[in-house]
């Protein structure tokens, strides 16, 4: 089945605890603390594959978890770090997070990181300075990044036929390629984007080509099928436009051609700016050529005459197009510069909101970490939190927010008390 838009969960894993341990060794006083961190959670990685033509694998299972790290040990032992997930996508798969894009994948190999593993917690070995030879604390594994992804398969092809149901785009494609769509006469005959390798005669020139289905008057806001589909041609260098000249559905070939362009600029102004070749299909069924006349004559642009079923004038087309495309560059998806990263968590500085009377909300990455590293089972480990909340100015801007003893400080999912 030919699945092209999925929305998917996924989770990374969380780092493991470091350990407080101490040396025991006979005969070796005073042997230290030995403990060891904990190790890094797995991250989930989505890669493009070239085996892949569908992201029917998402269909049914939406959540993806990676592996979690290991816990430290005593001995100066690190936990082992956690597997991470690579999950295949089909090439030309556009990643998206809250309608804003991560990643395009669309080159064989290619990977993005969507969900980074947790850190693991540092050993109290770690903790050992000339005051504190003896330090009892440890920190927490950090939980993995959680976020929820839309996948959009966009496909790679070179060329686009658009045109309305019936005019021909399926039967030129098994003309000029090897593929083999199904093909009919009613309307939607074609229910999922086709592709078709052309390669040119005496020349290692070869180009893919995509038959759009279901596109009509509406298709940009749902009507028909070209809105599931319409996405296909935004990766398109060229558009090649097929007209029914003929008539043979009883509609007008000028107001196809006029419709269809309409509802590319209501998708995305992108297509409505590609280059495309006009085609004139089924000249072998004019009883003359008054039609073709009044449609160049409305037309600035060249248009080519053909007949799909019957091949003439396709070489003419076939050769036209590959000339086009030796100087119409592949555009990206995403336009940005090499020193550009995207962060999907930006950082952030310390906020601090009352939410409600007596009740205080402390929030940026910066404490949030501190707080998921801390055991607050551990005094030890309280007393160093208190003392870098107090290092990155955390009391402070809870004093100017009128905090008073007894009030409720919330960082996190921890709730305190303030003293």
């Amino acid at each position: 089945m030919f699945i092209d838009y999925v929305q998917i969960e996924v989770i990374a894993g969380k780092g493991g605890n470091g350990s407080v341990s101490f040396r025991r060794e006979k005969y070796v006083p005073r042997g230290g603390p030995d403990g060891g961190d904990g190790g890094h959670g797995g991250s989930v990685i989505i890669e493009a594959s070239a085996d892949l033509t569908t992201l029917a694998s998402f269909r049914y299972k939406k959540v993806f978890k990676a592996e979690a790290g290991t816990n430290g040990s005593g001995a100066n032992r690190h936990g082992k770090n956690g597997t991470d997930l690579v999950l295949k996508v089909p090439v030309g798969t556009v990643l998206y997070q809250d309608e804003r894009v991560i990643a395009d994948l669309e080159s064989p190999g290619q990977q993005a990181v969507v969900a980074k593993g947790g850190k693991g917690g540092r050993g109290n070995v770690r903790f050992a300075t000339s005051v504190n030879r003896a330090p009892k604390n440890a920190e927490l594994g950090l939980p993995g990044e959680e976020l929820v992804i839309k996948m959009e398969l966009k496909l790679m092809a070179d060329v686009g036929l658009i045109g309305y149901p019936n005019v021909g785009k399926s039967t030129l494609l098994s003309v000029i390629s090897a593929a083999k769509p199904k093909i009919g006469d009613f309307p939607f005959t074609t229910i999922t984007p086709n592709l078709g390798v052309v390669q040119m005669q005496n020349s290692d020139q070869s180009f893919v080509v995509a038959d759009i289905p279901g596109l009509i008057e509406g298709a940009h806001a749902g009507k028909g099928l070209g809105h599931r589909f319409l996405r296909h041609i935004e990766r398109t260098r060229l558009l090649v436009h097929l007209v029914d000249i003929a008539a043979v559905e009883g509609r007008d070939p000028m107001e196809d051609y006029q419709r269809i362009n309409e509802e590319l600029a209501k998708f995305n102004q992108r297509l409505a700016e590609l280059r495309q070749v006009i085609v004139l299909n089924k000249i072998d069924l004019l009883e003359n050529r008054r039609q073709v006349e009044e449609f160049k004559a409305k037309v600035s642009e060249d248009v080519l005459e053909i007949s799909a079923a019957t091949t003439q004038g396709v070489d003419q087309l076939v050769y036209k197009i590959a000339q086009l495309l030796e100087d119409l560059p592949r555009l990206p998806m995403i336009r940005s510069t090499s020193e550009e990263t995207i962060e999907l968590k930006p950082e952030e500085g310390i906020i601090v909101e009352v939410l409600e009377e007596g009740v205080f909300a402390v929030g940026g990455r910066r404490v949030e970490i501190l707080a998921a590293k801390t055991d607050f089972n551990n005094d030890e480990a309280v007393a160093n939190f208190y003392r870098m909340a107090k290092r990155i100015g955390v009391f402070e801007l809870l004093r100017k927010q009128g905090i008073r003893s007894g009030d409720t400080v919330v960082i996190g999912e921890m709730e305190f008390t303030y003293e």
